[in-house]
């Protein structure tokens, strides 16, 4: 489903798009923008594969698009906007913010994403900051992000390393370790120096103890 809104296009104005599956949703967003003399609505759609025909008819400058769609989802219709029209900038407005949503509506190419209860003013100021390129985030979003990329990078550990360090966690010296593993002592020594680098720690206790608390170490078996 697809609707174009406007016969008489208003100079300078940006051009929005408002992809929805839910008619209210819908029929909300564009009301809340009406009275924004910089923003004119000049098409709607239900889902993703109408909401690339009003892209490929009408060129706007932003299209804000929801998350969860059917026949096409927001994640698949952000990628094909930002490859088949590039001067199209996507801005996500969904309620669903988890880090998994987030991440996957950031790697698809929005430019932004906000979240459903973002006030009129809100929106439209995100809306003009898209439209000049820049990036727009929700704060809860933004902070999602941020502390995403606090966390520490998962280094996997080889299936050698994790028999190393469960001998460790088992209080096992580094030659006892060796005859339990039938290997060299000095290759105990080399497994443990792989170990402190992955784990970004400088002893055997330490090592134990962050490898549980990032789930690459299970005991109790």
């Amino acid at each position: 489903m697809t609707r174009d809104l406007t016969q008489h296009p208003t100079s300078g104005a940006i051009r929005v798009i408002v992809v929805d599956d839910h008619t209210v949703m819908r029929a909300g967003v564009i009301a809340l923008l009406a009275a924004d003399p910089d923003i004119e609505i000049v098409g709607e759609a239900a889902d993703g594969r109408a909401a690339l025909e009003l892209v490929g008819r009408h060129a706007p400058d932003v299209a804000l698009v929801d998350l969860r769609m059917p026949v096409m989802d927001g994640v698949a219709t952000t990628t094909a906007i930002v490859a088949r029209h590039p001067r199209t900038r996507v801005l996500i407005l969904t309620t669903y913010d988890t880090d998994a949503d987030i991440e996957r509506g950031v790697e698809a190419g929005a430019i932004g994403y906000l979240l459903k209860d973002t006030t009129r003013e809100q929106l439209a100021d995100a809306i003009r900051a898209a439209a000049r390129g820049e990036t727009v985030l929700a704060p809860r979003v933004a902070e999602k992000l941020v502390a995403k990329m606090r966390q520490p990078v998962q280094v996997p550990l080889t299936a050698r390393e994790t028999d190393v360090l469960n001998a460790v966690a088992d209080g096992l010296s580094n030659a006892e370790i060796g005859r339990r593993l039938v290997i060299a002592e000095a290759t105990v020594k080399t497994h443990l120096l792989r170990l402190y680098a992955k784990l970004d720690v400088n002893d055997r206790t330490r090592a134990v103890v962050v490898a549980l608390e990032r789930g690459l170490l299970q005991r109790g078996r």
